[in-house]
């Protein structure tokens, strides 16, 4: 069942988010990963959520979600990340179809 990242992420450091949004793709793409949202415009339709910028990830499932956020190649890129913005982070299962 396919797995996937909802992020929610505010750029404080753009210049050092730089970094972070050039290595990361290819760790994502390393296990199994791809964008299904990167960063497009948003539009609140209810609630008080207010996303800066939205990233959507999906990976075949939770297990190789899993892999990837904390594999060696990720790791560093997070101390990146938590530099250079305010994000939030949700992993969610997606739904199996018959």
């Amino acid at each position: 069942m396919a797995a996937y990242v909802i992020a929610d992420i505010e750029v404080t450091d753009s210049a050092g988010f730089a970094e972070y949004q050039q290595k990361v793709p290819a760790t994502i793409a390393a296990y199994g990963g791809r964008y299904l949202v990167r960063g497009g415009a948003t539009e609140v339709m209810e609630g008080n959520w207010s996303p800066r910028r939205c990233v959507i990830l999906e990976f075949p499932d939770m297990a190789q979600l899993k892999k990837w956020y904390t594999s060696p190649e990720y790791r560093p890129l997070i101390a990146i990340r938590e530099r250079t913005t305010r994000s939030n982070l949700v992993l969610t299962e997606g739904i199996q179809f018959a």
